[in-house]
């Protein structure tokens, strides 16, 4: 029986390649001194995770042949199935009410810790405890856990971070599926973290199944693309289909693009994940607003100097033609209250012939913008636009 989920491998290269061009552009654009960062943190990262292998050492029970035999027989029959060359050190732990299993790397030394809620609450069918068994020798043999600080790059990223992690997880629901002797036994073992240690064994598989129908809305495709982990009516269908290829719902198309904004941060990346897109979604708010303000205010302004380049038109023809300077816009065709509700008033200068603009608009309302004539040598006119009092991001390139 196949026991490497199909999207494991297409998504590891992937995520190898990414990463492997992340840590060279690392190292290469610090000429090294990224390398000091990742020493630190390793010795970081030394000191506390000794501190947990310590806790399992020296709290939980290791399963020996004389401790826990039953225990130690299923581990060394999942490991022979699985052709491991070497069984790592086992532990029993008290998980205060957790179903679960784990397996964690140290030195180079390999572990496997089975809570005893889960081996307690699987007592009328042992064999379901050789799924959780096998599931974590997966995560071992695949070599998860050692591969995954070379991967840290491409993990943390939207969409490939979280499926990869969710492949690896069908990968070793396969490899637990091996370990049983009857396939059953593994539906079985996943139903007791759906229902609990009592009500697992009355679980009907077939309804529960049904339950995958409704795995391909928007927040159920949304919240599986931003977690490490597939949807458990997922995983139990597969288990159940004794590892054969399973159709499921089709994920809604938008679900996928906004997952696309959401890091994976942290087990599980949901709440940590959407906390971090709200944050961007903020931060967006909190830049495009303005912007946004900004240019309706802009597109106003150009609105009012094309007004002003009218009346600038007028006068001109006015002065070619008559000699003098209108005193006011009525002379020349022009209204100096226009019916635009951006303009307040419009004003020329006796004297200078420079066209005044009061604004009537939110944020620059009372401010003004002028148009001021300049006569060349050949006698013709140009003008210029200014403002005294308008703050300049919202004035056009012309006007600065």
């Amino acid at each position: 029986m196949e026991t490497v989920y199909k999207n494991e491998t297409p998504l590891f290269v992937i995520s190898l390649i990414i990463s492997v061009l992340v840590w060279l552009l690392l190292i290469l654009g610090t000429f090294g001194a990224a390398l000091i960062y990742v020493l630190f943190f390793f010795i970081f990262y030394l000191f506390a995770h000794s501190a947990f292998i310590s806790h399992i050492r020296g709290t939980a029970v290791r399963i020996t042949p004389e401790q826990f035999p039953d225990l130690y027989q299923r581990i060394t029959r999942c490991c022979e199935k699985l052709k491991m060359q070497q069984m790592p050190e086992a532990y029993l732990m008290h998980g205060n009410g957790v179903f679960n299993a784990f397996a964690t790397r140290f030195l180079g030394r390999e572990f496997i810790v089975l809570y005893s809620d889960i081996v307690d609450a699987l007592d009328p069918r042992p064999d379901a405890i050789d799924f959780y068994i096998g599931h974590e020798l997966g995560h071992l043999h695949r070599n998860h856990l050692l591969w995954r600080w070379v991967l840290w790059p491409a993990a943390i990223l939207p969409l490939i971070g979280a499926g990869y992690s969710r492949a690896r997880e069908y990968t070793c629901d396969l490899y637990g599926l091996a370990c049983c002797e009857d396939p059953d036994s593994a539906v079985h073992g996943l139903s007791a973290l759906a229902a609990g240690h009592k009500r697992w064994q009355s679980v009907d598989a077939g309804q529960y199944l049904e339950q995958v129908k409704e795995t391909g809305g928007f927040w159920m495709s949304f919240h599986e693309l931003i977690a490490d982990y597939p949807w458990l009516v997922k995983r139990v269908a597969m288990v159940g289909a004794n590892g054969r290829a399973v159709q499921f719902p089709t994920r809604n198309p938008l679900a996928w693009v906004f997952a696309m904004f959401i890091p994976r941060l942290g087990v599980g990346g949901n709440a940590a994940g959407v906390l971090v897109f709200v944050a961007i979604i903020g931060i967006l708010a909190a830049i495009s607003i303005p912007a946004y303000q900004d240019y309706t205010v802009r597109a106003k302004i150009m609105g009012a100097i094309s007004y002003g380049n009218l009346a600038s038109k007028a006068v001109e023809e006015h002065i070619y033609k008559n000699g003098s300077i209108p005193l006011r816009l009525e002379e020349v065709g022009m209204a100096s209250t226009p019916s635009s509700k951006d303009i307040k008033l419009v004003l020329i200068d006796g004297k200078t012939a420079v066209i005044r603009i009061v604004l009537a608009i939110s944020s620059v309302e009372d401010k003004s913008l002028l148009l001021v004539p300049t006569v060349g040598p050949d006698k013709k006119i140009t003008w210029r636009c200014a403002s005294e009092d308008v703050p300049a991001r919202y004035l056009p390139m012309t006007c600065k």
